[in-house]
């Protein structure tokens, strides 16, 4: 008979052995968290789980009111929209043929921001306006520039100025890059006039 003392023992040492077992198979995830960014880190640096993840963090700011001053001096305010133009008008034309998805939100969102943030904040309350009446279009390097002419155009009506020709954006803002043109000849006319309000109003 075995006594009682021999089989505790027994059991005892049975249970250390699966212990061990179980400790070699699956050894314990040596991980903490960084009190300075919050992610978890492990032996090699992040977890796998979390560095094979790419969550799409939003873009803060790009929605609310104007955030900058009335500018008063007609001169400086002169200046800087035809800096501003000049500088819509190049990225546009230097766009995508074809954006990804992550282009197109990045073009929309600059342009919410740049409603927000624009030096001249008289403006900015009207190009917030023309934002919610006529939204960004980011489809195409033609539609994102073909749109923001006509943005142009109708600042241009309100200031009792010249509308700008449309179909000739790559002659006016030529950067000297070297890029093919944003398509094929424009319309002319009224079917021209359709096209632009069909653009504006996101109909392309």
């Amino acid at each position: 008979m075995i006594s009682r003392f021999a089989k505790s023992f027994v059991a005892i040492v049975v249970a250390l052995l699966l212990l061990t077992t179980i400790t070699f198979l699956h050894p314990p995830s040596r991980t903490y968290i960084d009190p300075w960014s919050g992610a978890l880190l492990g032996e090699d640096g992040m977890e796998q789980s979390l560095r094979t993840s790419k969550t799409k963090l939003p873009i803060l700011g790009a929605e609310g009111g104007v955030i900058m001053p009335k500018l008063g001096n007609a001169t400086a305010k002169a200046a800087l929209g035809r800096a501003t133009w000049k500088l819509l008008h190049t990225m546009t034309l230097r766009y995508p043929e074809k954006p990804t998805q992550d282009e197109r939100d990045a073009l929309g969102s600059y342009f919410h921001l740049l409603s927000r943030l624009y030096p001249c904040g008289e403006c900015a309350a009207e190009f917030q306006m023309l934002l919610e009446k006529y939204p960004p279009q980011t489809s195409s390097r033609r539609s994102a520039s073909l749109w923001l002419c006509s943005v142009h155009n109708a600042v241009n009506e309100r200031l009792h100025k010249e509308p700008f020709d449309c179909a000739h954006l790559d002659d006016t803002y030529d950067c000297g890059c070297g890029d093919e043109p944003i398509g094929t000849t424009a319309p002319s006319g009224s079917e021209g006039e359709d096209a632009v309000v069909s653009m504006m109003r996101g109909g392309r």
